[in-house]
């Protein structure tokens, strides 16, 4: 959980142009809001992020990078530095119905942006407009648009793509707003910042037969709630208690009626690190525990364990530029620089594994959650996060 820091004043000093066109970006925000799009197929809002960044006179707009992603190239008052910064933004929404009853809620039935996504793309379009304009750095901006980031990893499909070597990106930055954390505050830290996520899907098959008759049976619902049971136990006496990892069986599934039991029983359960170590632990771990104890039945556990994101590691130079920047615009006494890891995942760890970086994240109150259906974005926040970026790639590239 993050322990907001204190307040300090509500004048923060961002950019002075940013604020000027800070209602701008909320209708560009608001737009976004209406017509989110999920995974690969954000087509109306790549459209749309392209246009305007064509609008601002960036050097260079490229689509389809990812298969929807989109890439803008802006280069710098002079090139001495031969530097490359990429600042990264996810466009994606979410199957969840809005309930936010706010006037630009989301007019596609069913999906919404119920992660921040529609304010990530405003902000980075906002820098990258006034980059544009001032053009103030000594080297290349690189503004990404990324898709799919909600479960499909569009980060690594953008990789994938040759996105690091095209544009000639050196380090890559990314933000994430955070609620619950003070409105406009910073927090960060070196190493690992967000979990690896797995998914583990374990098939119990026994014998089914009348529920009247359990002895003539192996019953797979019986074996399915051992297993489950003593999978709770995994984190607590595998993993060095140092360490972080969660096991949550999340879904289980048997049987057709009440007077059968059935065949199978499923059982999907997802499970989180943030070491790879304790990664191959986890997995070594949960596939023998659930095989040994379906065998202990006379059952058979038939397993699939898929790897999904990574963990997301922030390199610590860039670690310790991206708070000092995060200061420079809010104050050094709201950045939190050791801020505890949180366990959910971000395929920007794709990115990272590419190239240096951090990933930092930027308070936007006392708000409903991320994935909640009265979610919505924190407009007040825009300038900030704005700011944030454009000061990254001046500081990084200074002219002269």
């Amino acid at each position: 959980m993050l322990t907001p820091l204190p307040q300090a004043g509500s004048i923060m000093p961002i950019i002075n142009r940013i604020a000027e066109f800070h209602d701008e970006i909320v209708a560009w925000r608001k737009d976004f809001h209406r017509h989110p799009e999920l995974l690969f197929e954000v087509h109306r809002t790549a459209a749309r992020v392209a246009e305007l960044l064509r609008s601002f006179g960036v050097d260079e707009v490229v689509t389809g990078i990812g298969r929807t992603g989109v890439v803008g190239v802006i280069k710098g008052r002079t090139s001495g530095s031969g530097r490359a910064i990429g600042l990264r933004a996810d466009m994606d929404a979410l199957p969840i119905l809005e309930t936010t009853g706010k006037p630009y809620a989301s007019e596609t039935r069913g999906v919404m942006h119920a992660c921040g996504h529609d304010g990530h793309i405003s902000m980075l379009l906002g820098a990258a407009r006034y980059l544009a304009e001032t053009r103030n750095f000594d080297g290349t901006a690189v503004v990404i648009f990324q898709p799919a980031e909600e479960g499909e990893a569009g980060a690594r499909a953008m990789v994938e793509d040759g996105l690091m070597e095209r544009f000639g990106i050196n380090e890559v930055y990314g933000l994430h707003n955070f609620p619950g954390l003070s409105t406009g505050q910073f927090a960060v830290r070196t190493g690992g910042i967000m979990a690896a996520v797995d998914t583990v899907k374990i098939e119990i098959e026994g014998t089914g037969g009348h529920a009247a008759r359990p002895h003539k049976t192996i019953d797979p619902v019986v074996v399915a709630a051992h297993v489950i049971v003593g999978l709770q136990t995994l984190v607590s006496r595998n993993v060095d208690p140092v360490q972080a990892a969660v096991f949550s069986a999340t879904m289980i599934k048997a049987g057709t009626t009440d007077n059968v039991i059935p065949r199978t029983a499923t059982i999907t359960a997802s499970i989180r690190t943030l070491d790879d170590d304790v990664r191959d632990l986890m997995e070594q771990r949960v596939c023998a525990f659930a095989k040994a104890t379906a065998e202990a039945f006379g059952a058979t556990a038939h397993i699939t364990y898929a790897r999904g994101y990574p963990v997301t590691v922030n390199t610590p130079d860039q670690t310790a530029f991206a708070a000092e920047t995060a200061a420079e615009i809010v104050g050094n006494e709201r950045v939190d620089r050791s801020v505890s890891p949180q366990l959910i995942a971000e395929d920007f760890a794709f990115m990272l594994k590419a190239r240096p970086g951090a990933y930092i994240l930027l308070g936007q109150g006392d708000t409903a959650g991320l994935h909640e259906d009265a979610y919505d974005f924190n407009d007040e926040i825009i300038p900030i996060g704005a700011s944030y970026f454009v000061r990254l790639i001046e500081r990084a590239m200074p002219v002269g």
